[in-house]
């Protein structure tokens, strides 16, 4: 049966008049007449016993009744919750971050997309580079913000959301401490140190594989998390490319901060599951934007 079909069986076995079961459906009363007569032919059986005074279910019909109600109700509210949840009106609403430079706009996000959507749940996780999408592809977020450029097949990448200007993070002791600036030919005269996971694109994105010079940047994948990446700078164990917000968010005694004069900064943005942005995942990320923006 079409879903028209079930419609004008259950709304005539309902109102059991052709009328108002036309006028009920917004059709005519012919389409009423000439569904029920099709279903008719089609189950070889008769479902109504119509007379000049009433309309009646027969057995056969009210059994057909009771079967097709229970499972129709539950398309009808399956459809109801995939749209409302495609518009961000109800149910959960997962993001990920991979900075915490994003992280404090994504909370304040998430307030603001709470007000204007209070039956929709917003979760938030952070998101490291040694794994860096894959809780995106096990379904367990909806959309991060992290760094940018993303080149996965199985994933789209919005707008640049922020720039966050390139530092070089060394130990206190170290000779570039004690510089105002570094150049990417200084990043040639120690390991690099780079997260164990992330995508070659992006690691040659974030640290260069080689200076304007043509001499390699030794790079070295050996990090997690930023606070082991900092523990490794601060014992000696090599220098990393971080963002300016390094200074802010994890000043030590230990590890000092200096420009890189020839990078550009580090771009952040939205990533997302391809072909599954939502709603609602529309909707948070125009709030954070407007959030960044301020």
């Amino acid at each position: 049966m079409e879903r028209r079909d079930i419609e004008i069986f259950l709304t005539l076995a309902e109102e059991l008049h052709f009328t108002r079961t036309a006028e009920r459906l917004g059709v005519s009363g012919a389409r009423v007449s000439q569904t029920i007569k099709r279903l008719e032919r089609r189950f070889g059986v008769t479902l109504f016993q119509r007379t000049s005074r009433q309309v009646a279910l027969t057995p056969v019909g009210s059994a057909l009744r009771e079967d097709v109600q229970a499972g129709y109700q539950r398309i009808q509210e399956g459809i109801a919750k995939a749209i409302a949840a495609g518009r961000g009106f109800s149910g959960i609403l997962r993001v990920g971050f991979s900075s915490p430079l994003v992280g404090e706009a994504i909370m304040a996000a998430a307030e603001a997309f709470r007000t204007r959507h209070p039956e929709c749940e917003v979760r938030i996780r952070e998101v490291h580079l040694s794994d860096a999408f894959g809780a995106l592809r096990a379904g367990e977020l909806d959309v991060q913000i992290t760094e940018l450029p993303v080149r996965e097949a199985d994933l789209s990448s919005g707008p640049v959301l922020v720039r966050d200007e390139r530092m070089l993070a060394v130990s206190a002791r170290h000779p570039f401490a004690r510089r105002d600036s570094v150049t990417v030919e200084d990043l040639t005269r120690d390991t690099v140190l780079a997260p164990t996971g992330a995508p070659e694109y992006l690691l040659d994105a974030l640290i260069p594989a080689q200076a304007p010079s043509g001499r390699p940047i030794q790079r070295a994948r050996t990090t997690t998390s930023r606070q082991e990446l900092l523990t490794l700078v601060s014992g000696g164990a090599g220098m990393a490319v971080v963002g300016n917000q390094a200074t802010r968010y994890h000043a030590r005694p230990d590890i000092v901060y200096v420009p890189i004069a020839d990078l550009p900064p580090i771009e952040y943005g939205p990533v997302w599951p391809a072909g599954a942005q939502t709603g609602r995942v529309r909707s948070f990320i125009t709030l954070l934007r407007a959030e960044l923006d301020r």
